[in-house]
């Protein structure tokens, strides 16, 4: 009886699809709704599911985004990829979603793909300097030295206090042994930031370089005091004590560093190298025996470091 009042007077009545259309557009809110609040309250697990539960309903491109930025943090970067990758078709004149697709890529390490996104987002914003910095970044991951430096210039050219693509420029420069056009950038990075721990460290590299050694020391120590846990300052400052053949206090700043960080591979390594130069091959083996278990990528990188300075230890067969 109420259904044929509400009919009567309302001169239509609900059909079940409405019904059901009302009941989805209900539920969807709902679910994106409560996954804001889980998001904002710090519980991504079940910001997740609603924003899941809610796009089964509806493929709705806020909460695609929303999800995807949730994904990214959490490591699962190929569901974040495939989420964007969808927005990319939905929309695809919004910059942002290019430059995230960007970064999820670099994550990846897939650098032509990154260069993809980054340019799409440049042909929608000519004028975005986050954009060209991408650019830049993906050429890096390419080893094209020459563009690097080129896209990242564009974008220091439109944003002259972009800290990270001055410090990107910088190392760049510096392994083509640019040092006046290095020391350029680092100037302007301190400039803003007197202890930004990146420039005073490329600092100390460019004065290591022209024969300064004692200054790089200086500025590889400073680096450390400020930030204990800087784990580049530890590695220049110790390879700097190998090559003047300090090699006990390389080897004890290395000790202090695994402290510090007991899954440093990096440092395991240089202290083997260390303790080899010094004689000490039992010490030298464990060490390099560590560091690949942390790190079983950097087999050639230790044949490379080791393979001139003695016979090849019978416990690391596959080295040297």
């Amino acid at each position: 009886m109420p259904n044929f009042f509400k009919s009567f007077f309302s001169g239509k009545s609900e059909t079940p699809e409405s019904e059901k259309q009302k009941n989805d557009q209900k539920n969807f809110e709902i679910f994106k709704y409560d996954g804001l609040r889980a998001q904002r309250m710090g519980h991504p697990d079940y910001a997740i599911k609603c924003f899941t539960k809610a796009l089964a309903i509806e493929e709705d491109f806020e909460t695609m985004g929303y999800l995807s930025q949730l994904y990214i943090p959490m490591g699962e970067t190929e569901k974040a990829r495939e989420i964007l990758e969808k927005m990319a078709v939905m929309e695809p004149h919004v910059t942002s979603t290019f430059l995230t697709l960007a970064n999820v890529c670099y994550i990846q390490e897939d650098y032509k793909a990154m260069e993809e996104a980054a340019s799409k987002a440049i042909a929608i914003e000519e004028g975005n300097a986050v954009a060209h910095f991408l650019l830049g970044k993906a050429r890096k991951g390419q080893d094209d030295e020459i563009m690097t430096i080129a896209h990242l210039t564009k974008a220091i050219t439109l944003k002259d206090d972009f800290i990270e693509a001055r410090l990107m420029r910088a190392e760049a420069l510096l392994q083509m042994k640019q040092y006046k056009e290095v020391m350029e950038d680092i100037d302007a990075v301190i400039a803003q930031n007197p202890e930004e721990e990146t420039a005073i460290l490329l600092r100390g590299k460019v004065k290591e370089a022209n024969g300064q050694e004692e200054e790089a020391e200086t500025d590889y120590k400073f680096v450390t005091e400020i930030n204990p846990f800087n784990e580049q300052a530890y590695l220049y400052l110790g390879q700097l004590y190998i090559n003047q053949k300090k090699l006990t206090e390389a080897i004890s700043l290395f000790d202090e560093a695994i402290e510090l960080n007991p899954n440093f591979a990096e440092a395991y390594k240089e202290r083997g190298r260390a303790k080899l130069l010094s004689g000490d091959k039992d010490g030298s083996v464990e060490d390099m025996k560590k560091s690949l278990e942390l790190n079983p990528k950097d087999e050639a990188g230790l044949n490379g470091e080791f393979k001139n300075l003695g016979p090849k230890p019978e416990a690391l067969p596959g080295i040297f």
